[in-house]
């Protein structure tokens, strides 16, 4: 099936009586197989009825609230992409056409009144209220939409599987967007304007929305800006915060400086760093879902994939890069002999990770914890020191070439592929530490 229509209704009949035949007659006159779900919460005007004498399937929402209607329709729902609108005619059923035609460019098409071509016929308090709350949940939640509120949306079917909604009313119009944004699908807004409803009278309430909507904005700041998020790589580069933005700023111009030239490249467990981004003639192997459909979003060669086991062939590649990789996953000689297989005889290997020996390091890394206690420091576990990593590459059969420090802890090298990997010199004191662990008893 094409499409399926998801309408939440409370005593919306009469305008249910306008609305579905003039949407069933243009989704037919677009070709597409579609169905019509009309949600309940309760109504005792007759709109169940109404929605069954037009052949629309009626589901009754198993606990109160819009969000409640949402995920019911969600769950029933068969087509391969859905259609949410308002039943009061506010939203125009012709519009849909205009937003079936956009469904190309992204995962999810909103029905804006806030981008360039919008209007919204509204009182001036509710617009400016409306204007107010949009701009400040964009900068807030950092998410390039303009108008987060809107219901009248076109969803691709994938990006509303497992999203796991909290919300209870129209808050979760904000959280959709957000999770569906942390993992990696990505959205587009097409203009339209809005005229008040038609029949009935408004089912919102302005204080309890209010209230809900800052609970929910603080839950999903900090999921926005956490590594669950698959843009946290990309986001950094532009932070806000001086010193995360300067190290993803010279980390950057460093390794794509060195990697540039350099032949095919591939970047190994890149995330959504600027880095892959930058580079021409570069894949990209990443073992996150998430991250790996955000890369593909962006036109970037890409495959899922684990770094212990790279899939490709002996010496496809010029330059190899692991940019704060090798911290997150304990440690093995098969990532090193790995990184030496897909490498070519005089290729590059590019590898950066925190130094452990540095005092900076042991310093910095406690204050990046607490300032930013969702990001990736409490994932790092394996401490590389310069003279161990040193004594590993050159077990792997990699010469060193050049080497630079980041805000003086965080360690970046260059190496030439002179020889093949050949582990048995390596000894137990080059191998990266453990994080320290207190026992249960001293805890």
């Amino acid at each position: 099936m094409d499409l399926s229509v998801v309408l939440p209704v409370l005593n919306e009949s009469e305008n249910l009586r306008r609305l579905l035949p003039r949407l069933g007659q243009l989704l037919r006159e677009l070709g597409l197989e579609f169905e019509t779900i009309i949600v309940d919460g309760g109504s005792i005007d007759g709109t169940p009825d109404v929605a069954r004498q037009m052949r629309a399937r009626v589901i009754t929402q198993d606990r109160p609230g819009y969000a409640a209607a949402l995920v019911c329709g969600f769950a029933a729902a068969r087509g391969r992409y859905v259609l949410t609108l308002d039943a009061d005619m506010s939203h125009d059923p012709e519009y849909v056409a205009k937003m079936w035609r956009a469904r190309t460019r992204a995962d999810i098409v909103i029905a804006s009144r806030y981008v360039r071509g919008g209007v919204a016929y509204t009182s001036l308090l509710r617009r400016g209220l409306s204007r107010i709350l949009n701009t400040t949940l964009r900068l807030v939640l950092a998410i390039p939409v303009y108008d987060l509120s809107s219901g009248f949306r076109l969803y691709r079917r994938e990006a509303l599987d497992n999203l796991s909604l909290q919300a209870a009313n129209f808050e979760v119009l904000e959280e959709i967007l957000i999770k569906a944004c942390c993992r990696g699908f990505t959205i587009t807004e097409v203009p339209f304007t809005y005229f008040p409803r038609g029949a009935g009278r408004s089912h919102a309430r302005l204080i309890q929305f209010g209230l809900d909507l800052v609970l929910s904005t603080v839950k999903l700041w900090r999921l926005r800006n956490s590594i669950e998020s698959a843009d946290y790589d990309e986001r950094a580069f532009y932070s806000l915060i001086p010193t995360q933005r300067f190290r993803h700023r010279r980390r950057h111009r460093i390794i794509v400086g060195w990697a540039r030239g350099a032949g095919r490249t591939l970047d190994i467990g890149c995330g959504s760093s600027l880095i892959i981004q930058s580079l021409n003639n570069a894949f990209a192997v990443e073992i996150d879902s998430d991250k790996t459909r955000l890369l593909s979003r962006r036109g970037v060669p890409v495959v899922r994939g684990s770094a212990f086991a790279l899939p490709f062939r002996d010496k496809t590649f010029e330059c190899v890069i692991s940019s704060h990789v090798i911290e997150h996953i304990p440690f093995s000689e098969s990532l090193f002999v790995e990184m030496r297989r897909v490498l070519s005889d005089n290729g590059t290997l590019i590898i950066g990770t925190p130094d452990y020996a540095t005092l900076s390091g042991r310093i910095i890394e406690p204050i990046y914890t607490a300032v930013a206690p969702r990001g990736y420091n409490h994932e790092h576990v394996s401490h590389y020191t310069r003279q161990g990593l040193s004594r590993i590459l050159e077990c792997a059969g990699f010469a060193h070439e050049e080497t630079f420090y980041v805000g003086g802890s965080e360690l970046i090298m260059r190496w030439r592929a002179v020889a093949p990997a050949d582990f048995r010199g390596l000894e137990s004191g080059d191998r990266p530490q453990e994080p320290f662990a207190p026992s249960a008893a001293s805890a």
